[in-house]
């Protein structure tokens, strides 16, 4: 398997697990979104809390230039991580929600 094949592999794998989890509070559905063509995936909050209305993307991943860009985490799911000890090299992960000029003091890549 090629290295790309990997991360898409990957990617897939660790978001269709995040997504098994029920979410606690609403009648909230976690909706997989998997661009494959682009390479975008996302998890997608869907419902309602109450008479509150859910809808918002809580992860977002991207792979860009050979690198998996974690463009979105707003889970306590330690992303970065877990793609690491998927075989992920940390230098192939940027967090794309940080700053560019902060990157290099978070231990993964720069871009």
């Amino acid at each position: 398997m090629d290295k790309l094949d990997q991360y898409r592999q990957s990617i897939r794998s660790l978001l269709t697990e995040y997504v098994k989890v029920p979410i606690a509070n609403g009648e909230i559905e976690s909706q997989l979104v998997f661009d494959l063509e682009h390479d975008h995936y996302q998890v997608m909050s869907v419902g309602w809390d109450g008479y509150r209305r859910v809808h918002g993307c809580p992860l977002h991943l991207d792979i860009k230039e050979g690198k998996v860009w974690v463009q979105q985490n707003a889970t306590e799911l330690r992303v970065a991580h877990e793609l690491v000890a998927m075989g992920i090299p940390k230098e192939d992960i940027i967090l794309g929600f940080q700053a560019p000029y902060a990157r290099e003091h978070t231990g993964f890549g720069v871009m």
